[in-house]
């Protein structure tokens, strides 16, 4: 599949189980997988649409869909192991979507070789979508996208518990949109000066992490370190130059 018929696919599977279910879901179609870790019809349905599409155009390919690995945590290091796979977030932002906020999204990356080569993200309720492609470029509908920094923009953390948390020099750490697919954009733009996580997924860095990079940005984890595609694990930091990313990776190591 061209990128954009990937792109068609996100849009056609948001517009047929996603959007249809905004601010309309029963109670019956919301669960928990974990305590406050919320799980819906909508993500099940998208996620089982995506990955049939994607195995039938890559029966070789290991999909690493969100949904998929909360029952089956194996496909993680078939992944990690593969020599083409892609991840799928089905609804990023789930809480978000559950509560009636437009800031979700739906994801996907490819990797080869364990490089991320390919990303996607659609906004379905943004009527939103970006795109890139390693060494290429990154589009935000079609057009070309390059980081706009904001030096007055303020930092961001996806954990609630480091809301209000000081970065010696920087500034105090303020809450994201709570969902990796409209941060990711969000920084791009430069409506947050750094983000900040304490935990990573595949699913919901890969594809926002390949759009910031080439659309200018910068992105390691806390210790200053570039990131792999396989089981991320630790914490990221997100910055639209080095100088920005080294800074927040001292601050927080004197934190």
């Amino acid at each position: 599949m061209d990128t954009d018929a990937v792109l068609a696919l996100l849009r056609d599977v948001a517009a047929e189980v996603i959007t249809p279910r905004f601010r309309a879901l029963a109670a019956s179609e919301i669960a928990e997988k974990n305590p406050g870790d919320l799980v819906t019809v909508a993500d099940r349905e998208s996620e089982e649409l995506i990955t049939a599409a994607l195995l039938a155009a890559y029966p070789d390919a290991v999909v690493l869909g969100e949904e998929a690995v909360a029952t089956n945590p194996s496909l993680l290091d078939r992944f990690e192991d593969a020599e083409h796979g892609f991840t799928v977030d089905p609804v990023d932002g789930t809480k978000n979507f559950v509560h009636g906020s437009p800031d979700h999204a739906v994801m996907v990356a490819e990797v080869r070789r364990g490089e991320v080569v390919r990303a996607w993200i659609h906004q379905p309720q943004h009527e939103v979508s970006y795109v890139a492609e390693r060494g290429a470029g990154a589009w935000r509908n079609g057009e070309p996208l390059r980081v706009a920094a904001d030096t007055d923009a303020p930092y961001r953390t996806a954990r609630r518990q480091w809301v209000g948390r000081e970065l010696p020099g920087l500034g105090t750490l303020e809450l994201t949109w709570a969902c990796c697919g409209v941060d990711y954009p969000q920084l791009i733009a430069g409506a947050a000066r750094a983000l900040v996580y304490n935990r990573s997924m595949p699913w919901d860095h890969l594809p926002g992490g390949l759009i910031l990079t080439e659309a200018g940005g910068v992105l390691g984890d806390h210790d200053g370190q570039p990131l792999g595609a396989g089981k991320l694990g630790g914490g990221i930091v997100a910055a639209p130059d080095r100088a920005t990313y080294d800074a927040v990776v001292a601050a927080l190591a004197a934190d």
